[in-house]
């Protein structure tokens, strides 16, 4: 490849970045994408100064940018000879060894898990983390003074007490929920809580009911655990399919306030529905995603021995935090927080104590309200341009939540069209993959959260463009 057709290539990578990013960061991503994905082994990078150029960046910006690749093995360099692309190649094995997984784990890995590509246009699950006011976040970690306070760097006992009051308070008021403090397990993020459910409240073999579509990351947790997962269809406008003669089911396992995938308000009256029918020992509503004015959609009741409710900062804040909580029943509280100590050696006080903190401040009240009219402005665009495309059976209304679904008339190939769209580094989620097989819905799952402004504009008319090709 020559050195114009690289740099054009580079271009149009450092375009499609989201402009919220520092340009440093901005041509990061750029180059490993060209070097990882498209430019041959070898190939040589124009000279720092055409770069800098084609890039409108300064040439210490660029070289900052550069010192990252060549850290990392993707770029190498020699004096007098310029920069090179340095594919790093697996070694070679003479014989490869199948791993000797467990039943479980092989049927977890059957199934399509999260993206290695987990930054991009429309990578859905990703909260808008540019945006995010880091300074003040940094501020709090350099206040929380460890030698006031050594146990911040202990093991935590059932999790930091003004963690668990603000938690409460925050759930009072987004949630209209009010419950006792010591209901409250504080987890590292979704994922553990669901474990932490299913390892409790349920032995192996035993049955915990589904939505269908599902979220895939508790359907990997249920999975791993040894339970059997019982999937049945929701449908906005019909509630569920509810089977004619049901078997015992000891979890119900379902959606909050905002149904994930499909990005539409939920309703309590099909869930009760589905309890009713089903009677589960315990009901886990997840409140993935949340407005202020929707808890009537919740059928989460803090004072019934047999909900729980289980919720994440990841999506609200950024997914490195890795901070959840679970909210269960007064008798489930001792044996589940002793448990979670025995089997997870909980910790992270000084995490928990920045968080803390953030929320009495009224600063992650200050940050919803604010993100999530972004949200809803950027979801108007990306609807404004996906309703009209062929084969569409319907696009999710505008909301302030991050996620957006997009449903196909059902010979669709969403899996193939996820995958071509991949190519063009467009990041969506098949929607087919997470229903149930008597359920043939399909259609793409796609987020707002890393795309803004202009960029948010013209990479939703790309994703047009190329969504119209791929439909026709």
């Amino acid at each position: 490849m020559d050195g114009q057709s690289a740099l054009q290539q580079l271009v149009k990578h450092y375009a499609q970045q989201p402009e919220r990013l520092s340009k440093q960061v901005r041509i990061e991503q750029a180059l490993r994408q060209a070097v990882t994905q498209e430019w041959p082994n070898q190939t040589r990078l124009p000279s720092h100064r055409q770069l800098a150029s084609a890039l409108g960046v300064a040439r210490y910006t660029l070289s900052l940018a550069v010192a990252t690749l060549l850290k990392e093995g993707l770029l190498k360099t020699s004096h007098g000879s310029g920069t090179w692309s340095c594919k790093v190649s697996a070694p070679a094995v003479s014989k490869p060894r199948s791993a000797q997984l467990s039943k479980r784990a092989q049927r977890v890995l059957r199934w399509p898990g999260a993206s290695t590509v987990q930054s991009g246009a429309f990578v859905p699950g990703i909260p808008d983390i540019a945006q995010f006011p880091m300074r003040k976040w940094r501020q709090l970690y350099a206040s929380v003074t460890v030698p006031q306070n050594a146990l911040l760097l202990s093991y935590s006992t059932g999790g930091y007490g003004p963690l668990k009051r603000a938690i409460r308070d925050f759930l009072a008021c987004w949630r209209n929920i009010n419950f006792d403090t010591e209901q409250i397990i504080i987890t590292d993020g979704t994922h553990n809580g669901i474990e932490l459910c299913a390892v409790a409240l349920a032995d192996v073999g035993d049955t915990v009911a589904m939505e269908s579509p599902c979220y895939w990351g508790a359907r990997n947790v249920f999975t791993a655990a040894g339970l059997e997962i019982q999937m049945l269809a929701w449908q906005p406008d019909q509630g569920h399919a509810l089977p004619p003669a049901p078997d015992p089911v000891k979890l119900a396992y379902l959606t909050g306030s905002h149904h994930y995938p499909l990005s539409v308000p939920t309703r309590a009256a099909d869930k009760q529905r589905l309890c009713d029918t089903l009677a589960p020992t315990y009901i886990i509503e997840d409140d993935y995603e949340f407005t202020r004015d929707d808890h009537s959609n919740l059928l989460f009741d803090p004072h019934s021995e047999r909900h729980l409710l289980v919720g994440s900062f990841s999506k609200m804040m950024f997914p490195g935090l890795r901070l959840g909580y679970l909210v269960v029943p007064h008798h489930l509280a001792g044996p589940m927080n002793r448990l979670r100590s025995e089997l997870f050696r909980e910790g992270r006080m000084l995490d928990q104590a920045v968080l803390a903190q953030f929320i009495f401040d009224g600063d992650l009240d200050a940050w919803c309200r604010r993100i999530q009219r972004d949200y809803l402005g950027r979801q108007q665009v990306l609807h404004d341009q996906l309703r009209s495309l062929p084969q569409v059976r319907s696009v999710s209304p505008p909301s302030s939540a991050i996620s957006l679904c997009v449903e196909f008339e059902p010979d669709v190939n969403d899996v193939g069209i996820a995958q071509s769209l991949l190519k063009e580094h467009l990041i969506v989620r098949p929607l087919s993959p997470v229903c149930a097989p008597t359920d043939p819905r399909v259609g793409l799952v796609m987020g707002v959260g890393m795309l803004s402004g202009e960029t948010l504009v013209r990479e939703a008319q790309r994703l047009r463009h190329s969504l119209e090709a791929l439909l026709r």
